[in-house]
C-alpha cells in the first residue's frame, strides 16, 4: 500500500502508544524538535523524556492546526478544556 507521497505504508502494523503530558519544544532556522515524556510531582526525577519527533516548519504548521482543529472538535462533543 502506497499513501499519497508514494511512500510504502505497511499494513496492520501496530504502532507503539506513550502517554506524554510534559513537552519541550526547541527550533533553529530549519527544524522544530519537540520532545514528549511524563511528569510526576511525587517523584524525585520530576520530568522524564521518552520520545522526540523532529520536524521542519511546514510540517509542523500542518501539525498545529490539526490539533486546533481536534481541540475544537472534542470541545463541541465534551466541553471546553480547561487552561491551568
Amino acid at each position: 500500500m502506497r499513501n499519497n507521497k508514494g511512500n510504502n505504508i505497511q499494513k496492520n502494523k501496530t504502532r507503539e502508544g506513550r502517554y506524554a503530558n510534559c513537552f519541550q519544544i526547541g527550533q533553529n532556522e530549519f527544524e522544530f524538535v519537540i520532545d514528549f515524556g511524563q511528569s510526576y510531582e511525587e517523584s524525585e526525577c520530576k520530568e522524564s523524556f521518552h520520545t522526540r519527533v523532529i520536524c521542519n516548519p511546514y510540517s509542523v504548521n500542518i501539525l498545529l492546526k490539526l490539533l486546533q482543529k481536534s481541540v475544537k472538535e472534542y470541545e463541541e462533543m465534551y466541553g471546553e478544556v480547561e487552561n491551568d
